[in-house]
């Protein structure tokens, strides 16, 4: 199994992202990017320890407080939404059931348009919630 470590990286005065392993003295460096950093991290990991091609490296970015707090809003507001981006999918689905295959049988076009939605999108939900039943072969011979 491979090895883990925890690499930390915070932004200089410079603008420039210092990475280090905090296990591995003296084990460092830097780069204009936190991904161009992690990439280097590794190289440097390289020089102290033999699995680091194969390490699981463990991202701690430090960040200034205000900067913290912007990311930890945003990482709520962005789960927030794909669970309401998640049940109004299931809506949709549902609704598009009900109102183009239930007792309405609304056609396509009057389902697209009550709902917002294009025909071919109604089309395409309607055929996913459709039960899915083989084609008939042609088992007549010649």
């Amino acid at each position: 199994m491979a090895a883990k470590y925890l690499v930390e990286y915070r932004r200089d005065e410079t603008g420039w992202w210092q990475a280090r392993v905090p296990t591995m003295k003296g084990c460092h460096t830097q780069g204009r990017t936190v991904d161009e950093a992690r990439k280097r991290i590794r190289e440097a990991l390289s020089l102290f320890v033999e699995d680091a091609a194969h390490a699981t490296l463990v991202d701690d970015v430090k960040l200034p407080a205000v900067a913290a707090r912007t990311l930890r809003a945003f990482l709520a507001s962005k789960r927030e939404a794909a669970s309401v981006q998640s049940r109004l999918s299931m809506a949709t689905r549902r609704a598009v059931e009900r109102l183009h295959q239930g007792n309405l049988g609304l056609s396509t076009r009057d389902t697209a348009h009550l709902l917002g939605l294009s025909h071919q999108r109604v089309s395409q939900l309607a055929r996913g919630t459709r039960r899915r039943v083989p084609p008939r072969r042609n088992t007549r011979s010649n």
